[in-house]
């Protein structure tokens, strides 16, 4: 990796990064009320949110970390349009396997109401609104690079390492930074900024693969301190 001064991570893991901070942007992935907030999609399937205060306040921290050092950030917002059209019927694999859809069959009085563009359950968590100059990207599937404009967006700015925090881990997080992986992107996830959906073990998995395989890893705090150095230098 090219070294440039900006933003260092000297102990993150499995080694020291170095990004250019006009070069970095923060990706903030699906901090909506219905994977958080008590009443919504999550909490209706039966996932335990008793993580959710502490992981909205990293993921606030991170951002607050990420406009002190200048990054781009970028808010992704997951689920369907008003009338489900980007979701396809049965003949597309995310009728079957959302869980949000499948769940509004079964319970009717569900229908058109998790996840779906102008309910509650859709938007984003009051603690977690996108400033002036920040993008919100809309998605309908795990990554939040399938169907989006996101990967021009970032190319536009000549953004080439993108630092993930969000929920979940192992699902739409994952998803989408395997894809950034894919397409030349550098990857950082910060660790105590994302939770998983499912047993404890699968976040585990997330990280081994990002360190091992995928990116790297780190804190909040040590991100802090990276930022705080940038704005400092500034």
């Amino acid at each position: 990796m090219r070294a440039a001064r900006g933003l260092a991570l000297p102990q993150a893991r499995p080694g020291a990064i170095d990004w250019r901070a006009d070069e970095t942007a923060l990706v903030v992935v699906d901090m909506q009320n219905g994977f958080l907030k008590p009443g919504g999609y999550f909490d209706q399937v039966g996932y335990d949110l008793a993580h959710a205060p502490t992981t909205v306040r990293q993921v606030q921290r991170a951002v607050a970390a990420a406009r002190i050092a200048g990054l781009f950030v970028t808010y992704i917002q997951s689920g369907f349009d008003a009338q489900h059209l980007v979701v396809g019927g049965p003949t597309a694999p995310v009728w079957h396997k959302s869980e949000a859809q499948v769940l509004m069959r079964e319970r009717p009085e569900l229908a058109f109401g998790l996840i779906t563009d102008g309910t509650w359950d859709y938007a984003l968590v009051d603690e977690l609104q996108p400033a002036p100059g920040e993008l919100v990207v809309r998605k309908s599937r795990y990554s939040a690079f399938a169907g989006t404009p996101l990967d021009q967006v970032l190319r536009a700015r000549r953004i080439r390492n993108l630092v993930f925090v969000g929920v979940a881990a192992n699902v739409c997080v994952e998803s989408t930074l395997r894809e950034a992986y894919h397409r030349e992107y550098f990857c950082l996830l910060l660790e105590d900024a994302t939770h998983h959906a499912g047993p404890p073990f699968l976040r585990e998995a997330t990280l081994w693969n990002v360190e091992r395989f995928f990116g790297w890893v780190a804190p909040v705090a040590m991100f802090e301190a990276a930022a705080d150095a940038r704005g400092a230098a500034a």
